[in-house]
């Protein structure tokens, strides 16, 4: 384990797959090779997916023409209604097959989950990518709206994880829920521990609160992953807080900002072999 960070480069020879995640705002998109370098990144809106000029379609053009050889596609999602939406932009733009992350895949790791239907396909790329790029037993952190733990043991598998609210979530939360509280901006400074205004007494309460929330939960995974008897576990980070939580967590982290992606294209190559 230790710091550090994904290098994102470009190979133009190198074959490669094109990985989408769904999510429930935003839809992300890459290049995945397969020395793991990840190209092309982009996102649009899901619910402007299938738009001409906002959405996939041009951009995906643009990939297919200035990109590498593009040989497969892999995409999870949290939205099954807009799954049909992106199955028709992929047709017109090539006849490439199509592989669809769900429970029923090959992950590199069994799960072990009472419903393994109810677990969402994005947090099985993200424990497919964990296994391809530590193994067993791994914990991935995914900071996004919602904070999301996996863990991935040695005796189980994919056995299950947390949900939490994540960072903005909590703050527009406190705004929308309450008559005269503001909603923050984006920035995370504090001035001290003692508020001397609304906005500063709310900053503070997230901006420490909740990198100790996930310092909590993380605690009571790995004393349970310990009192089983479990190595101690590779430590994954990703989403859009990962770089602030890096910092403010006592355990040295990897943080890897393409995760699921990379989840995605080991995925395929699993279940396409």
């Amino acid at each position: 384990m230790g710091h550090s960070s994904l290098v994102i480069g470009h190979s133009s020879s190198t074959p490669s797959l094109l990985c989408i995640d769904i999510g429930n705002t935003h839809t992300h998109y890459g290049l995945v090779a397969s020395d793991n370098t990840v190209t092309g990144q982009g996102e649009v809106r899901t619910t402007f997916l299938d738009d001409p000029q906002e959405g996939l379609p041009r951009r995906l053009a643009a990939l297919f023409l200035a990109g590498p050889q593009i040989t497969g596609v892999a995409f999870c999602s949290v939205v099954p209604a807009i799954n049909r939406r992106l199955r028709d932009v992929l047709a017109a733009a090539s006849s490439l097959p199509v592989f669809q992350l769900t429970h029923e895949s090959l992950l590199g790791v069994p799960i072990t989950y009472p419903k393994p239907s109810e677990i969402g396909q994005d947090r099985l790329a993200n424990a497919a990518a964990a296994r391809a790029l530590g193994g067993s037993p791994a914990v991935v952190i995914d900071s996004g709206t919602a904070v999301t733990f996996d863990i991935i043991t040695r005796q189980g598998g994919y056995e299950g994880g947390i949900i939490a609210p994540g960072l903005e979530l909590t703050r527009r939360y406190l705004h929308e829920r309450t008559a005269q509280l503001p909603l923050l901006d984006d920035s995370l400074e504090l001035k001290g521990m003692i508020g001397k205004s609304t906005a500063e007494a709310m900053r503070i309460g997230t901006v420490v609160g909740f990198p100790g929330l996930i310092q909590a939960l993380l605690d009571g995974v790995l004393a349970e992953l310990a009192s089983r008897g479990e190595p101690p576990p590779h430590l994954f980070i990703t989403g859009g807080s990962a770089a602030f939580l890096e910092t403010r967590l006592r355990q040295p982290v990897r943080v890897v900002p393409d995760l699921t992606l990379l989840g995605l294209a080991a995925a395929y190559r699993l279940n396409t072999a």
